[in-house]
């Protein structure tokens, strides 16, 4: 079949359709490199920035503070979210309305007043005469911000800030301390570890992608990381707060100015438990006087009396001046440099053996056993015990103790004569329980501290000895008898073998003895196998026959029997050896 082509005819271009596409087309053109112009020249830095708004974002972290926790990661003192809100009338919108459109301060009330659990005249208040950036409400909780925010009320804003909150409130505030306004620590642990409990964040960016995808930069793999990690101390809180509930019900009982109480792990210096008493609440810590800041057990000193006895023992011990069984004779006074000493009763005991000695505190017989010991070896020894130096340890400024000069010492016979019963120096509580527990674990000086970083830096040092296995061994023993027939018998507790020792001591004014008194009593447990020191201090009892016997040991009593449940301690019969543990 034949195929025939189709014949197109080409008609000219109107040329007046042609000339209105032209226009157009150079009209787009025109305005497009007009609009490129403008994007490019008149808006660059205001498309960058918000570009960089986009691909990059700013992380900060809120948390300024890292927790503190005990031994078993109860919470002491923590960083709390909270929120300030603010109001500006001008910008008041609800959802819905018209980006023109402006709220009534009234209509913004009332919706807000219910969630804020406010009356309305309260919150109108707060607007008069005000035109912006009203402060409505400070210390607004999480869930309560969280109500705010899904109003969704333009011209709220919240502000997130942190405080630092203390739960176990007056227990642990002589220790712990507080921060002030700024969230900067103003005592205690707070003030002491700051650079540990504080941690700085530098500002990061972060770059994305379109899509929100963060892109490779130079930033360590650290930088967007919040801190998670707390300030871990080696304390206990219900051995906290048993030991805080019984030194407050006794300095109440025997109107006493203040009290202290420790309890320490002899092997390594944890410290489990520390309380004084008056305490304060931290949370509220400008309704109180200052003085109550300061962590007495540490800074304050004062002399042990005969609760320094059992070291003085040890320490003739060491220097062979006395024998295990050797006796003194006690008639109730002796006359040393013209001075009269003389026994607190005022009684003589005749002779009797060195554990005697401490069962009834004589002071006659620790003057007659220390005059053995040359007065410069003596010196020497209370020197190298540390009497006259600070204690290395993580709590809050440590005093040095007191310790006559050298001279004086060696040439006045008084004054070796009124160490040997715990007087003429002075030491801090912390120093006393230092000693004891160097008694019980055969001799070694270990540092009392509350923090785990502390003790694995303090773990690399060697320990000095002091004693030696033998005479630690002996002297407990010795110790034990106080409380199995002499001034301690209050402490004892069936099936537990307990060393301890009272003391009662005079303070000192201005050179001369008052009737004020420190009544005291140190406790090591259990003497088979030692491993907590318990020290109680009550200054300045105010009732009649205020003795360490009738004031502290009823104390350490409850604070042991507190000990034994929760370290879980067993009972032990008096048959079984006592460990003598090796370092």
């Amino acid at each position: 079949m034949k195929k025939y082509k189709k014949i197109v005819h080409i008609v000219p271009l109107d040329q007046r359709r042609f000339k209105v596409l032209y226009i157009f087309s150079l009209f787009l053109i025109v305005s497009l490199f007009g609009r490129l112009v403008k994007l490019q020249v008149f808006n660059a830095s205001d498309l960058q920035r918000e570009a960089r708004l986009i691909q990059s974002s700013k992380t900060t972290s809120l948390k300024k503070r890292r927790s503190i926790v005990d031994r078993n990661n109860r919470l002491i003192a923590y960083d709390k979210s909270l929120y300030k809100l603010w109001a500006h009338p001008k910008y008041f919108n609800f959802p819905g309305d018209s980006i023109n459109r402006v709220r009534s301060i009234e209509e913004v009330v009332k919706i807000l007043s219910p969630v804020l659990d406010i009356k309305d005249e309260i919150l109108l208040e707060k607007f008069k005469n005000k035109i912006s950036g009203i402060k409505l409400l400070d210390k607004i909780p999480e869930e309560k911000a969280e109500e705010i925010k899904n109003l969704q009320i333009s011209g709220l804003d919240l502000f997130k800030y942190s405080q630092r909150y203390y739960p176990q409130r007056e227990i642990y505030s002589n220790l712990i301390g507080f921060v002030n306004d700024d969230n900067e620590g103003s005592a205690g642990l707070e003030l002491h570890l700051e650079n540990q409990i504080k941690f700085f964040k530098k500002s990061n960016f972060i770059k994305r992608g379109g899509d929100g995808t963060p892109l490779p930069d130079n930033s360590s793999p650290g930088d967007f990381i919040s801190d998670y990690k707390s300030l871990d101390l080696t304390l206990d809180t219900k051995l906290q707060k048993a030991s805080f509930n019984a030194l407050s019900k006794q300095v109440s009982e025997w109107e006493a100015k203040k009290g202290v109480a420790i309890v320490m792990d002899v092997n390594n210096g944890e410290i489990l438990s520390l309380v004084t008493v008056p305490s304060y609440d931290p949370n509220k810590f400008w309704k109180y006087d200052s003085e109550l800041f300061k962590g007495w057990y540490s800074q304050d000193l004062f002399e042990p009396g005969s609760t320094f006895k059992p070291i003085n023992l040890a320490l003739a011990l060491e220097e062979k001046v006395i024998q295990k069984d050797g006796l003194v004779e006690d008639i109730g006074k002796i006359n040393v440099g013209g001075w009269t000493l003389s026994n607190w009763n005022k009684k003589g005991n005749g002779y009797i053996d060195y554990p005697k000695v401490l069962q009834v505190s004589s002071n006659v017989g620790m003057v007659k056993i220390m005059q053995n010991l040359d007065p410069t070896i003596y010196w020497d020894w209370l020197k190298s015990l540390g009497i006259n130096q600070n204690i290395e340890t993580d709590l809050y400024e440590s005093t040095a103790g007191q310790l006559k000069r050298k001279d004086l010492f060696v040439n006045q016979p008084i004054e070796s004569a009124v160490a040997s019963f715990g007087k003429g120096f002075a030491i801090s509580p912390l120093k006393l329980v230092q000693l004891h527990a160097a008694l019980a674990n055969g001799g070694f000086e270990v540092t009392p501290h509350v923090t785990t970083t502390f003790k694995e830096r303090v773990n690399k040092n060697s320990k000095k000895q002091f004693f030696s296995h033998e005479v630690s061994k002996t002297v407990l023993e010795w110790m034990e008898t106080v409380v199995d027939k002499g001034s301690g018998s209050g402490v004892k507790i069936e099936g537990y073998r307990i060393a301890g020792k009272t003391g009662t001591s005079q303070k000192a004014f201005n050179g001369t003895y008052t009737t004020k008194k420190v009544c005291s009593f140190v406790a090591t447990l259990p003497v088979n196998d030692p491993k907590y020191v318990v020290l109680v201090v009550v200054d300045e009892p105010s009732k009649p026959y205020a003795y360490g016997s009738t004031v502290a040991v009823p104390v350490a009593k409850e604070i042991i029997e507190s000990l034994i449940v929760i370290e879980k301690i067993p009972p032990k019969s008096k048959d079984q050896g006592m460990i003598v543990k090796k370092p």
